[in-house]
């Protein structure tokens, strides 16, 4: 598992971007999980993206880095801070403010303003407790051929264990099971980071 992590080196940007996120408390996606959505944006040609929990913008750089050299990124968080972080860490590694909208707001107000079936790709990595409502908006807002990934969807291993009746760990489950529901989505859960589930609307 540490090999498969470390298998694509980081950038200075995002290291800096992981030094940044520490005195913030901000848990950043692994370097695993950072590869997965370079590949995904890179294999989808994403164009437009829409980022839920923008934290110090690790996760953004990894998007930007498989995106299209003209696409934008949509980033919504509550942590005016964090988007700070992450806007120093996107114009550190040259990338034109053009590029990027981070938007400080609660994501369930934010999200419904956004175009139907506009986005290539949506990441969910904000509030675990909103992470089915999450969901929904996700399959509003992507084309068709769009991909959604969600982080933490093994969450420390948890989901698996029946036992595990706590708030978190039981939203995150019904979100598992309302991809798995909505026929639209074709779905796929992975071992990478602390689990990603991707969803291609089609």
């Amino acid at each position: 598992m540490a090999f498969a992590e470390g298998f694509r080196p980081q950038s200075e940007a995002v290291q800096a971007a992981r030094r940044e996120a520490v005195p913030l408390g901000v848990t950043p996606v692994t370097s695993g999980v950072a590869t997965l959505l370079t590949v995904v944006a890179r294999m989808i040609r994403a164009e437009a993206v829409v980022e839920i929990g923008t934290g110090a913008g690790v996760s953004g750089l990894a998007l930007f880095d498989g995106m299209d050299p003209a696409g934008v990124l949509t980033s919504v968080d509550t942590e005016h801070e964090d988007q700070a972080a992450a806007r120093r860490a996107f114009t550190g590694a040259q990338i034109p403010t053009r590029r990027f909208r981070l938007i400080a707001g609660q994501a369930l107000d934010v999200l419904p303003k956004l175009r139907d079936g506009a986005y290539d790709l949506v990441l969910i990595n904000g509030d675990h407790l909103e992470y089915a409502e999450y969901v929904a908006q996700a399959l509003r807002l992507l084309r068709h051929g769009g991909v959604v990934v969600l982080n933490h969807a093994l969450w420390s291993n948890k989901i698996a264990d029946p036992d595990n009746q706590e708030d978190e760990t039981i939203v995150i489950r019904e979100a598992l099971a309302g991809v798995q529901e909505i026929e639209d989505f074709t779905a796929a859960l992975l071992p990478v980071g602390d689990g990603v589930l991707l969803a291609v609307k089609g």
